[in-house]
């Protein structure tokens, strides 16, 4: 017999919230955190429930996260950045280092991490994919957070 265990939604109000932003293009990751803070509050995550850390860069992101993921002081934690493609490869060689270390915590620790980082080839993508024409990754990123821990709740239920 098929049971589906996707019924009414756990609650995250009484959990604990660690968003990591990186400086650089803080007018992008800034627009991506106020997202990430409203969606978490709209979720009625208290204000005190929720910590936001600052990084130089999005380089720095899984670094800070296994810092806050081993002070197991945290239930989720969201990492928000930007990586704009220049004249080299170089973001290509951030981004793969960035995206794979994030999803390594994540799993090895048995935290979720939303991935809030953009890879974009332009500064028009990156404004438009952080409260522009196509969304806010910082929302993106806290709701799927949000989801794991409510999918979590579920299962511990089994």
């Amino acid at each position: 017999m098929l049971k589906n265990f996707s019924g009414e939604s756990a609650s995250v109000e009484d959990k604990t919230f660690a968003i990591v932003v990186s400086q650089y293009y803080d007018n992008i990751t800034g627009n991506m955190k106020d997202g990430a803070v409203e969606t978490l509050l709209r979720n009625r995550v208290p204000e005190e429930s929720i910590s936001i850390f600052w990084v130089p860069g999005s380089w720095e992101l899984p670094h800070a996260a296994l810092r806050l993921v081993k002070i197991k002081k945290f239930d989720a934690i969201v990492c928000l950045g930007c990586v704009i493609k220049g004249e080299t490869t170089h973001d290509h060689h951030i981004n793969s280092v960035i995206s794979s270390s994030i999803g390594q915590i994540s799993l090895e620790h048995d935290v979720p991490i939303g991935f809030g980082v953009l890879t974009c080839n332009t500064l028009q993508q990156a404004l438009d994919r952080s409260g522009g024409s196509v969304g806010n990754k910082g929302i993106e990123s806290t709701e799927a957070v949000v989801q794991m821990l409510q999918l979590f709740d579920e299962i511990g239920k089994i």
